[in-house]
């Protein structure tokens, strides 16, 4: 199943959420969103420096391993696909 970018949207807000990480201005990006561009990007908006500083503690606080960052490159390298 292929969700909407709206949804993918709501979903990295509510994942940050859980972690006490609110960024106001997370949105779908305006213009690749009106367009026909199948992968709309995705803004993650302006925040405060403290919200900055929190978002930063909590991803180093992440447990994080080969396996992940295995993954994080994988996943990075097929978005560039075209």
């Amino acid at each position: 199943m292929v969700r909407s970018t709206e949804e993918i949207v709501e979903s990295l807000r509510a994942a940050l959420e859980a972690v006490g990480v609110v960024l106001p201005s997370l949105c779908v990006d305006p213009v690749t969103g009106a367009s026909d561009e199948p992968f709309a990007l995705v803004d993650l908006g302006r925040c405060n420096v403290r919200t900055a500083e929190h978002l930063t503690d909590v991803l180093r606080a992440m447990p994080t391993s080969e396996e992940l960052r295995a993954r994080a490159r994988r996943l990075n390298r097929e978005s560039r696909l075209p």
